[in-house]
């Protein structure tokens, strides 16, 4: 409840300040204001963003679209501060989620309550090129993950995201980058952290989690930090490449997707098993055109889960592979059009689940770039064994 009372106090707090300073407020889009200390010590820069959509799914049988289902929701609700403490060089991030989608996730684990806290972490440039980030924060991941669901070329992320994503954790990251010529960019990312997601506050079982990940970018850095954004809004007048690889260790696992997916119980508490999860990836822009690129592949020590006395619970870690490919070219009116394919390669012998495809075409019209647009896609999931799918989403994004 004080949580709740905190954040409605910060909202109303934010819109009347940017009221009574509205001759200095920010452009749109780049937050809601912005404050400097009288000494200029620290900053504080507070935004919010919304996504709005609405769904309608179909199922494919012998032709025919049936057992249609229709949905509309607020995807997305939130509260963005960042800046810097005492100098330049410690730099913070906080964002709270307030939509339901981000708030769910109630367990044992995190006394039963809402998950607000998405990003709670500081980051200290303490060496030249070294930088110490400390808190709880995205791992480094794919890509796909990393970019910000608000700068997605498509209306949200794929498959692959979702059933291989290591998402956020709390812990430590160490981050470095040097060049090898005048534009060859080399980036190293480490991560050590808890190993169960976002929001653990006690309990904390089986081991941690170890990330690594290298980012060579052969043609120097894009526009405005494009890599990590979807769609070439800033049109590069040359060929911008990252080719990025990641190796994610999770020691005595005890979720079913790494720090991710649900716990696997057994007799005598938790089944604990090392799972191991690549991601190979790659961002091209040119002109317009992007093209982004991953690859997943999970694998574990042992994925089935077991009791005490060797029979098995029910429960499997979700080992496969996932492949997926997505372009677009955005038009000099703004209007963008992109395309999708994904597939999802679960071990059948170990889940039992058969093999997936999707095929996505996108349309986005971006009014303010990524900051206010409209973007609607369909896909359509092919199911090994089952009725395939049809899915239609219009999505409309507003930040501040």
């Amino acid at each position: 409840m004080k949580l709740k009372v905190t954040i409605v106090t910060l909202a109303f707090f934010a819109v009347f300040s940017a009221q009574s300073q509205k001759t200095n407020a920010p452009k749109f889009g780049k937050g809601l204001f912005n404050l400097v200390g009288k000494d200029s010590t620290w900053t504080m820069k507070i935004g919010t963003r919304m996504q709005f959509l609405a769904i309608s799914n179909w199922e494919s049988e012998d032709g025919s679209l049936i057992n249609p289902e229709q949905n509309a929701l607020v995807r997305r609700a939130r509260l963005k501060f960042n800046g810097f403490a005492f100098s330049p060089k410690l730099k913070y991030k906080m964002e709270l989620g307030l939509s339901n989608r981000d708030i769910s996730g109630a367990s044992q684990f995190n006394r039963n309550t809402p998950r607000y806290i998405l990003d709670a972490v500081v980051m200290w440039n303490f060496y030249e090129n070294f930088e110490l980030w400390a808190g709880q924060t995205k791992l480094p991941g794919n890509i796909e993950r990393v970019i910000s669901s608000g700068n997605l070329q498509q209306v949200d992320r794929s498959l692959l995201n979702s059933r291989f994503n290591i998402d956020r954790d709390m812990g430590i990251q160490l981050r470095h980058h040097f060049n090898i010529s005048d534009k060859f960019l080399v980036r190293e990312k480490f991560a050590i952290s808890q190993g169960e997601g976002r929001n653990i506050t006690e309990g904390n079982l089986g081991g941690h989690q170890y990330t690594a990940r290298l980012e060579f970018l052969p043609f120097g850095k894009f526009e405005s930090k494009g890599d990590y954004s979807g769609s070439d809004l800033k049109r590069e007048e040359s060929p911008k490449l990252m080719i990025a690889a990641t190796y994610d260790h999770n020691n005595n696992a005890v979720k079913n997707r790494s720090n991710q997916g649900s716990y696997m119980t057994n007799d005598v508490g938790f089944y604990e098993t090392n799972i191991n999860t690549i991601f190979i990836d790659a961002m091209f822009k040119y002109k317009g055109f992007s093209l982004m690129a991953e690859y997943a592949d999970r694998d574990a020590k042992d994925p089935f889960a077991k009791n005490s006395d060797g029979t098995l619970t029910g429960d499997e870690v979700q080992v496969g592979t996932g492949l997926n490919l997505q372009a677009g070219y955005l038009l000099n009116s703004n209007w963008e059009i992109s395309g999708r394919y994904t597939n999802i390669k679960l071990d059948q012998n170990i889940t039992g689940k058969n093999p997936e495809n999707q095929y996505t075409f996108g349309i986005s019209k971006y009014i303010v770039g990524h900051k206010l647009k409209v973007q609607s896609d369909v896909s359509y999931l092919s199911l090994d064994g089952s009725n395939n799918e049809l899915m239609y989403r219009l999505q409309f994004d507003i930040h501040f």
